[in-house]
């Protein structure tokens, strides 16, 4: 099949799924094209099968802002007549579902097979951004227009349905991993440098876009409740909008020695791997890719229990999932892994066998080419 894949190359869980699915399709023998402003966080070169096309987007005294939208548009149409695209698949439906809508309508003129449109769903595009009153309506009609959406979790479908009013079948593919490369490493030099043997008891993760839907306060309250029963250190990966306020508050609670900040890492999974205990108190996450990187490589993960969360964390087994505003049992919770070291080995074990079972590459993907056969033969319903 030949793909365009369109995303947004920022770091984040739609950016990072995408470029993923691009290089799997790729290396599946698909004629694969990502699209985006920039070269995404996760892009490798080299692979057979996968270009990159930039978008473009001039810059007008006339306007007071880039048409992205209409530089996007212009790009899949580009595209696509090079290429003779079969499928356009939009991730992230802020703008890009619409994109993908009037591209098709434009190739729609042209000689030949018009290629299908394609919309994954992954969560603040829904929840936040797409449910404002100010774009509801244009997101709720490209995914209605969509030939075939997919969301990454039961919770985020259902909350399509409630946001948006969109009552046309969503197939739920989840998001997923290459599971070879998320492993548990056993080289104790990060671990070592971080938490020095005597000096401390415990090393603790989160990892984010330090956006307020991630509640970087709580993850650091969190932390000064475990610290008041353990000697521990938190490890803060990524950067974004709360940052600063972040380490004003832990300077406030005069937790500066316990706490580093260490910006966005390419190579999470040597962060991950030192790690006994990942923290995840969001106030929503449609699927929750950092828990799924986190139990992959053997580290607990204490989360809220809000939307796709819960799927991808079995309470009590694969990790701990506790209401959003008990913030004393997350504390409780990772105090009672971090003393117990059997339970804590027992839990991150069973994680990384379930994520195993159920996330990884060659699981999921093929669920996409099934899922794009039966939009080219207009088997999907509406």
């Amino acid at each position: 099949m030949r793909i365009g894949i369109v995303c947004y190359a920022s770091v984040g869980g739609s950016g990072v799924v995408a470029t993923e699915l691009a290089h799997a399709l790729a290396f599946r023998g698909h004629d694969i094209h990502l699209i985006s402003a920039d070269l995404p966080f996760r892009w490798r070169w080299g692979t057979p099968g996968l270009a990159f096309e930039r978008v473009d987007t001039p810059s007008y005294p006339l306007f007071n802002e880039p048409q992205y939208l209409l530089a996007l548009t212009n790009t899949l149409v580009r595209v696509s007549r090079q290429h003779q695209l079969d499928i356009i698949h939009a991730h992230y439906a802020v703008p890009h579902a619409t994109a993908a809508y009037l591209a098709h309508a434009i190739l729609s003129a042209d000689p030949g097979p018009t290629p299908k449109t394609v919309t994954t769903l992954h969560g603040t595009d829904i929840t936040l951004v797409g449910s404002d009153p100010s774009y509801a309506s244009v997101v709720g009609f490209s995914i209605e227009a969509s030939d075939g959406v997919t969301a990454v979790s039961e919770s985020l479908k259902h909350d399509t349905a409630q946001a948006l009013g969109v009552r046309r079948d969503i197939a739920v593919i989840p998001n997923f991993l290459e599971c070879g490369e998320y492993r548990r490493l056993q080289d104790a030099e990060l671990r070592q440098r971080l938490c020095p043997a005597g000096e401390c008891e415990a090393l603790i993760t989160h990892i984010s876009n330090f956006r307020s839907v991630k509640r970087i306060g709580v993850v650091i309250e969190i932390f000064r409740r475990i610290q008041a029963q353990c000697r521990a250190r938190l490890v803060m990966v990524g950067d974004g909008p709360d940052r600063q306020a972040a380490e004003r508050q832990v300077a406030d609670y005069g937790l500066a020695d316990a706490v580093d900040f260490v910006g966005e890492q390419h190579d999470v999974v040597a962060w991950l791997s030192a790690a006994d205990l990942f923290l995840l108190p969001s106030a929503q996450e449609s699927f929750g890719l950092a828990a799924l990187e986190a139990m992959s490589c053997e580290v607990p993960v204490v989360a809220s229990r809000v939307g796709g969360l819960p799927e991808v964390i079995r309470d009590g087994v694969t990790g701990f999932v506790c209401d959003p505003d008990d913030i004393a049992g997350m504390a409780a919770r990772s105090v009672e892994l971090l003393r117990n070291p059997a339970l804590r080995q027992h839990i991150g074990r069973a994680a990384a066998a379930d994520v195993g079972r159920r996330f990884c590459t060659d699981i999921v993907v093929p669920q996409y080419e099934r899922f794009y056969d039966e939009v080219l033969s207009d088997r999907v319903h509406r």
